[in-house]
């Protein structure tokens, strides 16, 4: 069949480069609709598609934005995953029930406070609300109690918040929940005509407080470490309102798998790699967040779980589904 050596050789390398490239081609892909910024998940992204040799096609936006193109796109939906930056987007498409309930071997590594209470979605990392302000210009002993205080005249031009960013509205959602419509939007109010500066998102709130455009910040904790971890002596610091304050909510990002998917094998996967060992000392090795799971070694930058929780509202988590409502709020008080 083969007059010689090469052609041999050039037949086998042709069979190669043929499975080669048809496993190229039919390689399994799972697409993601990611709230999580690029710069903070892709490298673990990285680490599952090398693991799995699964492909992951993401798409990249706003969570309360991905959160009403789910909606929108209903059962069509190309996602297999949805992975919010906070809890009360995940709510939202929950509600509408377009999340598969996921098994009790994913289910059972996540405490109760951090997953869907019928187990529709988990915890992915944990982050909290906290306080920004500059050492420089505000004094220990006038910093404000509580959220509600930063209203007050002494507080008039000095802070700064990020209306539109999905953590603020989240974090508006369960502020809705726990104090009513007429008090949320009484505070909201209070703010805008308190002068508070708007910033499209946290990271601009850090670096307005470093450069004493504002004295106080309503930011989440991590923000201000990434910058300590690059120049210990960056001029802002942090802390929490009184125990129990609205102020000092502690959210997650969280994933779902969609119920329209024909890809929940791989979706699975996903989920688990999120909640390995290493994934979690990824989130709060490198990127500042609380781990989920037990057997992750702490960051010594953070207060740990335990001193946190005692400082939260006392808050359930699957509360936070009327995203809808607090955008008509927003709306309503004309901040967005």
């Amino acid at each position: 069949m083969f007059t010689n050596r090469l052609s041999l050789f050039s037949y086998i390398f042709s069979i190669l480069l043929l499975f080669t490239v048809v496993g190229t081609v039919y390689a399994e892909t799972l697409t993601v609709y990611s709230g999580r910024s690029k710069s903070l998940v892709e490298p673990i992204i990285k680490q599952f598609e090398q693991k799995t040799g699964i492909q992951v096609k993401v798409s990249y936006a706003n969570t309360t934005q991905l959160a009403a193109t789910l909606l929108t796109e209903g059962d069509k939906s190309p996602a297999a995953l949805f992975w919010a930056q906070d809890a009360g987007a995940l709510g939202t498409v929950r509600k509408k029930e377009m999340f598969e309930k996921l098994p009790e071997s994913i289910l059972g590594k996540i405490p109760s406070n951090f997953r869907d209470a019928d187990g529709f979605w988990v915890a992915t990392s944990g982050r909290a609300r906290v306080l920004a302000y500059s050492p420089e210009r505000v004094k220990m002993e006038e910093l404000p109690q509580s959220v509600f205080d930063l209203t007050q005249p002494m507080w008039k031009d000095r802070v700064g918040w990020a209306p539109t960013n999905a953590s603020f509205k989240a974090f508006v959602t369960a502020l809705r929940m726990q104090v009513g419509e007429e008090k949320t939007e009484e505070w909201l109010r209070g703010m805008k005509a308190n002068g508070a500066k708007k910033y499209a998102k946290n990271t601009p709130i850090i670096e307005a407080l470093a450069a004493g455009e504002i004295d106080l910040g309503l930011p989440n904790h991590y923000y201000l470490l990434r910058f300590k971890k690059g120049d210990s002596s960056y001029p802002v610091a942090q802390t929490f309102f009184k125990a129990d304050d609205p102020g000092n909510l502690v959210n997650v990002a969280g994933v779902g798998v969609l119920k329209s998917s024909d890809n929940k094998d791989a979706a699975l996967k996903f989920v688990e790699f999120l909640l390995s060992t290493k994934a979690q000392q990824y989130f709060t090795s490198d990127v500042f967040e609380y781990p989920v799971i037990d057997g992750v070694i702490p960051n010594a930058n953070l207060l740990p779980l335990s001193e946190l929780l005692e400082l939260a509202p006392a808050f359930d988590l699957n509360q936070m589904d009327d995203l809808d409502g607090t955008v008509d709020l927003l709306r309503r008080v004309e901040i967005l």
